[in-house]
């Protein structure tokens, strides 16, 4: 058998890359529109739980036709509690593999992939569903992926306010530092859901509840503007999407079952169903089903994570490093 080789990326080969907003947003964006062209195949992610520790690993699977020619799995572990340790919560790999006959292709440390891509995927469906002159920001949470929700939404709307909030003080105030460093403009941190997100043109709810509450109110919604709530336990009330014009998602086929998820109940109450659902996000970027239509809309945006996208940008992370001579080769065979 001919040798078989494997690229590996850790972490600090990915921050070498130093990828720009606008390559993740593009190798992103480009996978949604696959998908929506039906250039892709995606399975339902799977769940395991150690039952060891307040926490639980996802396991997304997928495949995206050329040019990027691959399939991936990426495992990712979500363990709440694991600040009190020095770690982050989300810590991740992702495999890559030649679709046609199972070869392993890469390894890649995904957690940065994972922050990136879901910020992305934020970003992309606020192009599309927001308002073109979305001016106030309105964000809960401050884990790994909220960053890059914040960032890459500012690198397309440039916001005029910016407010962040999240449960423990110390984690929101560095939340808000950070951000304001590196946008280059203030951002403000709330004591209080109300606060943060009460008129605000975009509101993205990426909360850590151990269990399902209800924190954020309807009523707080201005009218016209987009929701984006992908907590895992949902922090958003019933009534949410009966204010809603527009009710699109990422994948339906993820989005409709599964135990975790913002909107699980109202897949359960039959408020988001076949018949609701306008689109997934990767129907309006191919231009097969509109976006926002109007400025009158008030939309949302459910999005539990693609291996697609995932797929996507680490192909582009192996691309730019291989240019740049970046990360190293594995005899694997």
């Amino acid at each position: 058998m001919q040798p078989i080789y494997i690229a590996y990326l850790n972490r600090l080969d990915i921050e070498a890359l130093a990828i720009t907003d606008d390559e993740i947003l593009r190798a992103v964006e480009g996978a949604l529109a696959s998908q929506g062209r039906g250039e892709t195949v995606i399975e339902p992610r799977v769940h395991l739980e150690p039952g060891v520790a307040n926490g639980h690993f996802n396991v997304l699977r997928g495949a995206i036709r050329e040019p990027i020619d691959s399939a991936g799995v990426k495992v990712v572990g979500d363990f709440v509690d694991n600040y009190k340790s020095g770690l982050p919560s989300e810590l991740a790999i992702l495999a890559l593999f030649d679709p046609r006959t199972g070869v392993p292709k890469a390894i890649l440390d995904a957690s940065g992939i994972t922050d990136m891509r879901t910020g992305a995927v934020t970003a992309i469906g606020a192009k599309h569903l927001a308002r073109k002159g979305s001016k106030i920001l309105g964000h809960v949470g401050a884990r790994g992926t909220a960053y890059w929700n914040v960032r890459l939404l500012d690198r397309l709307f440039g916001f005029d306010e910016i407010r962040v909030h999240s449960r423990r003080p110390e984690s929101r105030n560095a939340f808000a530092e950070r951000l304001s460093r590196d946008l280059g403009k203030p951002v403000r941190a709330t004591e209080d859901w109300q606060s943060c997100v009460e008129g605000a043109d975009i509101v993205v709810e990426a909360s850590r509840l151990n269990a399902p509450e209800p924190m954020l109110k309807t009523s707080w919604i201005k009218p016209g503007a987009l929701v984006v709530p992908y907590g895992t336990m949902s922090a958003v009330e019933l009534s949410l999407t009966d204010i809603m014009t527009k009710l699109v998602v990422d994948d339906w086929g993820q989005c409709k079952g599964g135990k975790f998820g913002s909107l699980r109940a109202h897949v359960e109450t039959g408020r988001l169903s076949e018949t609701t659902l306008h689109a997934e996000l990767g129907q309006i970027v191919a231009g097969l089903k509109p976006g926002r239509e109007s400025e009158d809309e008030t939309n949302l945006f459910w999005h539990r994570g693609l291996s697609l996208s995932d797929i996507a940008l680490g192909h582009a992370m192996l691309e730019k490093a291989e240019r740049l001579g970046i990360g190293q080769r594995l005899r694997f065979a």
